[in-house]
């Protein structure tokens, strides 16, 4: 080899060697395995399976809520508050009756004003001549053969158990109160301490009316009612009119909750200041009364 080979040789440039190693455990995506078809639908199993439990969940919620709570009107006071009211101290006033005569859309009223008197029902009709007794009315509507309809407790005692009826009055230790609620805590609270509580139908409820009433025709109408200022007052028409015309009139009145009262066909009775006592339907006579009566006495 001559001196311009080896020249030439020292010349040329090196082309360097690159070595790419490759791990032969490595996996491809193409190679990895597809899920079994086990394995698909097992997950699609549990996926239904939670789907339907969540399902179940909420419609037993719905349900729950809807009997126990929803009613489709506003409340203004709930029972928590209703038995808080139940609960406090007994406001020393004279006992008396205070009537008031009002013509709201064209509805004449008879407003009767408590002040001092404790609810309570009673099995018999109470004598006029007892001079203890300021008031007295039907209270929870029955049947023909005498049985109640809607819950009703007597001295602590469940006579029988409705929730269809949504109004309620309960009394206890001296107060009473009104309400409108599916909730049974106020007749529970009412049962454990030996109180009254009867359930009837809405007038109004928070200042509102229901959609439907369930009375319908034109007969002397009664009520109790309860105005933003939590006074209580029992309220009749002076003459026949519907449970609309009457719940309108109520309302513009300015009552906020009122629950309706049976008592047309029967004799009610309240005593003035003075201390004489008034039919409150004059010239009806006594009807065959198989209910119990609310009796409004001199606290004491």
């Amino acid at each position: 080899m001559s001196n311009n080979d080896y020249n030439k040789q020292d010349l040329e440039p090196e082309v360097p060697i690159f070595i790419i190693e490759t791990d032969e455990d490595a996996v491809t995506p193409e190679q990895l395995p597809a899920p079994s078809k086990n394995t698909v639908s097992v997950k699609w199993l549990i996926f239904m399976l939670l789907l339907l439990f969540c399902s179940i969940i909420a419609y037993v919620g719905y349900q729950v809520w809807e009997r126990n709570f929803d009613i489709g009107i506003g409340i203004s006071v709930s029972p928590r508050e209703n038995i808080k009211k139940l609960e406090r101290p007994i406001v020393d006033e004279a006992p008396q009756v205070i009537l008031t005569q009002d013509t709201i859309l064209d509805i004449g009223l008879n407003i009767y004003e408590l002040h001092g008197l404790q609810a309570g029902l009673e099995t018999k009709r109470p004598s006029e001549n007892d001079q203890d007794v300021y008031l007295y009315c039907c209270s929870a509507d029955y049947t023909a053969p005498g049985k109640y309809l809607g819950s009703l407790v007597l001295k602590g005692k469940e006579q029988t158990f409705s929730g269809l009826r949504l109004g309620y009055m309960a009394m206890y230790g001296g107060n009473n109160v009104i309400g409108i609620s599916k909730s049974e805590k106020v007749k529970k609270y009412i049962e454990e301490n030996g109180g009254d509580f009867f359930r009837q139908f809405i007038l109004l409820s928070d200042g509102e009316m229901p959609l439907r009433y369930y009375l319908h025709g034109k007969v002397e109408r009664c009520a109790m009612g309860r105005t933003e200022n939590d006074q209580l007052f029992f309220i009749t028409s002076q003459h026949k009119v519907t449970m609309r015309s009457f719940a309108s009139a109520l309302r513009e009145y300015g009552f906020v909750d009122a629950i309706y009262i049976t008592g047309g066909g029967h004799q009610t009775f309240y005593r003035d200041a003075s201390g004489k006592a008034h039919d409150i339907f004059p010239g009806r006579k006594q009807g065959n009364h198989k209910g119990l009566w609310l009796v409004f006495r001199k606290r004491g």
